[in-house]
C-alpha cells in the first residue's frame, strides 16, 4: 500500500537547539495514528513541518510522493489541518465560513454548494447554517473546524488536540467523527488523552525531546518494550495442588495472590499471577498443563503495561512548555517571508496557528 505521508530524517534547529531530531516514519492510507509526547517534545513543530508552515532544517516531508518544501501548493491541497484552536471567524455564519474555506481550497465553483451541504450533514451542523460562529458552543466550533479541514477532500488529515476542553458528550461525538473520517482519510492525531489513542488509533508514535522513541500498535506496545508476558488466573484447586504443578514449570514463575473456599461444597480456588521469562505468549501451554492435571481454570487474563506506564517509561524527562518551539527573530522573519510567498489557500491554517 502506498504511503500517504513520509517523514524522512527530519530535524529542526532553533539557534543551536534542536526542536526535533532525525524523525523518520511513514503513514499508509486509511491509518489513524496517535502522536504523543510531553509538553516541549516537538509535536507542534513536527505538525507544522508536515503541513508546510515550517521548513525542516534537515530531511524531507512527502505527501503522496510530493515534497512539502518544493511542491507546496500541490501538497497543501492534499492536507487538512485542524489546530487546537480552530481558525474560525466569529462574525461569519456557518454557511459563509464553509463557502469562504471552499473558495480558498480551490473547490470547483460548481461543487461548492454540494460540498457545503455534505459538510453540514456529515458534521451534524443541520439547522445552524445561518448561525454566527461566535454563538456556537466549543463542540460545534470543533465540528465546524473539522468541516473546514475536510471540505476539499484531503488525503491526509492532521488534528491537534481535537477534543481538548470539550465535555464528555462532546468528546464522544468528536471521537465518533474522527473514527468515521479514518475510513476515507489518513489521520495524524495529536493528543494528551492516552485512552483516546486506544479508542481511536491503530498505531501510535511517541516523541520525547525531539526524538521518536516508539512506533507501534497500542496492543503490541508491551512486547515492543520487552515487557515479560504476564497472566493472572483463578483455578479450582488448593494452593498445594496448584503449586505442585506450577513450581516445576520452567516457562513462568508463579505468585499466589489469594485463596478462597466455599463452605457449601468444600471446594477451594486459588488466584495466581504467572510471569514468563520473555514476552512469549504461554497461555495455550498453561491451559493444557492445568487441564492435564485435572485443575479447572475458572478465569485467565493477560496483564499488560498500561499506556500510562509505557508513556512514563519513555518520557521520563519533560521539558517546560516554555521551551517548546521557540525560534530566533531571524528565523521568525524567514518563516514569515515563507508564509507570505505562499498562495492564499494557507490563510485559514496560518491564522489558526497564529492564534495558538
Amino acid at each position: 500500500m502506498k504511503d500517504v505521508l513520509e517523514v524522512r530524517q527530519v530535524s529542526k534547529v532553533y539557534e543551536g537547539q534542536r526542536g526535533v531530531h532525525q524523525l523518520d516514519f511513514t503513514m499508509e492510507r486509511g491509518e489513524i495514528v496517535g502522536f504523543l509526547g510531553p509538553n516541549g517534545a516537538g509535536k507542534t513543530t513536527t505538525m507544522r513541518m508536515i503541513t508546510g508552515y515550517l521548513h525542516p532544517t534537515e530531511g524531507s516531508v512527502l505527501v503522496d510522493g510530493l515534497s512539502v518544501h518544493d511542491q507546496g501548493r500541490s501538497v497543501r491541497s492534499k492536507i487538512g489541518y485542524l489546530p487546537e484552536t480552530p481558525p474560525l471567524y466569529p462574525d461569519m455564519t456557518v454557511q459563509s465560513y464553509l463557502k469562504f474555506v471552499a473558495n480558498l481550497r480551490d473547490v470547483p465553483v460548481r461543487e461548492v454548494k454540494l460540498r457545503i451541504s455534505e459538510m453540514v450533514s456529515r458534521l451534524g451542523l443541520q439547522g445552524r447554517e445561518k448561525q454566527l460562529v461566535r454563538g456556537l458552543s466549543k463542540g460545534y466550533k470543533q465540528r465546524l473546524g473539522l468541516a473546514g479541514a475536510i471540505i476539499h477532500k484531503p488525503d491526509l488529515l492532521v488534528l491537534d488536540e481535537p477534543t481538548s476542553g470539550l465535555d464528555p458528550n462532546q468528546i464522544i461525538e468528536i471521537r465518533d467523527l474522527i473514527r468515521e473520517l479514518g475510513e476515507n482519510h489518513t489521520v495524524l492525531l495529536s493528543t494528551h488523552i492516552l485512552p483516546e489513542v486506544s479508542t481511536l488509533c491503530n498505531r501510535m508514535l511517541i516523541i520525547n525531546q525531539g526524538r521518536l522513541v516508539l512506533d507501534g500498535s497500542p496492543q503490541d506496545l508491551g512486547s515492543a518494550m520487552g515487557d515479560r508476558f504476564k497472566v493472572s488466573l483463578e483455578v479450582k484447586a488448593t494452593e498445594q495442588q496448584l503449586l505442585h504443578v506450577l513450581t516445576p514449570w520452567e516457562k513462568a514463575q508463579s505468585e499466589v495472590i489469594a485463596n478462597a473456599s466455599s463452605s457449601s461444597n468444600g471446594s477451594s480456588t486459588v488466584r495466581v499471577r504467572l510471569t514468563g521469562g520473555t514476552s512469549e505468549d504461554f497461555r495455550e501451554e498453561l491451559f493444557y498443563l492445568l487441564s492435564g492435571a485435572g485443575l479447572p481454570i475458572l478465569e485467565m487474563k493477560q496483564e499488560n503495561l498500561s499506556l500510562e506506564q509505557i508513556f512514563l517509561k519513555l518520557t521520563t524527562s519533560e521539558m517546560t512548555e516554555a521551551e517548546e518551539e521557540v525560534s530566533t527573530p531571524a528565523e521568525q522573519i524567514q518563516d514569515t517571508n515563507d508564509m507570505e510567498s505562499k498562495a492564499s489557500v494557507d490563510s485559514v491554517s496560518d491564522s489558526g496557528e497564529a492564534s495558538k
